[in-house]
């Protein structure tokens, strides 16, 4: 996978040359290429904003740098790409959009910054993302946030294992992990886990899974594939804890 970045500060984006994302880099699954929108500016100040028509605070990103730039990468990478932009009217980041976004050649992802985007710049996208209902000031953590969570899902990144029972992969929040040592300040690790038995544990995982789930997330619960005794489960722990659950 290519993944392109058009930004007006490259530099914010040192974090995705480090741990698993540089791994990933080196070991030829992704190929992550930052570009400084400034280099499409057609001024000698290198602007790529200004005001915006109709009066109002701050600077607007204009549209002619993020054309440029987008038909540039397609012409060099010979390939239209998915444009993605960042933005609060899009649709909520999740893991399974990232899991959609993993299937994908190649990404073109769209930093806004300042007040806003010229509003054309939108004739280029093929999907806005917006990671939450709050503001930042640009697209440039949007941007690695999706980065990020794609990569990681592309085959050969990590063990197979490691992301198949992950928070939201089956609409469920994950399960408590322990490491060394077994007792640690007088808090133990559950005897289950030490136990050998995998079934046991696995009963285990699962039983925890729903409970968390229950407790931290119960809107995910309405789309998880429930058995009937988990249903019950979770009926009964809700009545018992006063939280309403729709099942």
């Amino acid at each position: 996978m290519r993944i392109d970045i058009l930004t007006i500060f490259p530099g914010m984006f040192a974090p995705l040359t480090e741990s698993i994302m540089k791994r990933a880099t080196e070991a030829g699954h992704v190929q992550i290429v930052v570009t400084d929108l400034r280099d499409f500016a057609l001024n000698k100040h290198r602007s790529v904003d200004d005001y915006p028509y109709g009066g109002g605070p701050g600077m607007i990103m204009q549209a002619e740098p993020f054309f440029l730039a987008v038909e540039y990468l397609q012409k060099q990478t010979a390939s239209a790409g998915k444009v993605l932009l960042m933005s609060p009217l899009g649709e909520r980041f999740s893991q399974q959009k990232a899991a959609m976004l993993a299937k994908e050649q190649h990404l073109i992802l769209l930093c806004g910054h300042y007040e806003g985007i010229d509003e054309r710049v939108r004739a280029l996208v093929d999907e806005e993302i917006s990671i939450g209902d709050f503001i930042l000031t640009g697209g440039e953590i949007p941007a690695m946030v999706v980065a990020d969570a794609v990569v990681r899902l592309l085959p050969g990144v990590l063990p197979q294992e490691a992301v198949a029972d992950e928070s939201f992969v089956h609409g469920l929040l994950e399960y408590p992990q322990y490491t060394r040592p077994a007792e640690f300040r007088g808090m133990k690790v559950p005897e289950v886990l030490l136990s050998g038995d995998h079934e046991k544990i696995r009963e285990w995982r699962r039983k925890q899974s729903l409970l968390l789930t229950l407790t931290h997330r119960p809107d995910l619960l309405q789309q998880a594939n429930l058995s009937d005794s988990e249903r019950q489960l979770l009926l009964d722990e809700a009545a018992k804890r006063k939280i309403e659950l729709l099942l």
